[in-house]
């Protein structure tokens, strides 16, 4: 089931389409507010978070006439060949390295 063309198809009819996408981002913000408590908390709303986000950018990028998938696209092409290495947890790009 391709559910990014049913979230398109959904936000279509309800005109959220020809939304501000200001709005969107406010509430792009919001969905993330709810992730990290959902994370947390360690609570099962951790999907439902992750989903409504994925919503609210399909819609994004509808009210602002471009494809999430080529959004997704682009991310990946940046990311595909990158290295560098983990430091406390969190990945950071070569070029971002200290020197040593």
């Amino acid at each position: 089931m391709n559910y990014t063309k049913l979230i398109r198809d959904w936000a279509r009819e309800r005109g959220l389409n020809k939304a501000n996408p200001d709005k969107q981002i406010i509430k792009l913000a919001e969905e993330h507010g709810e992730l990290a408590e959902a994370y947390i908390k360690g609570t099962p709303e951790l999907m439902d978070a992750i989903g409504d986000m994925y919503v609210v950018m399909t819609i994004l990028c509808l009210q602002l006439d471009i494809k999430i998938e080529d959004c997704i696209e682009l991310a990946y092409n940046e990311i595909r060949d990158r290295n560098g290495k983990m430091i406390d947890g969190v990945f950071v790009k070569e070029n971002d390295l200290p020197k040593e």
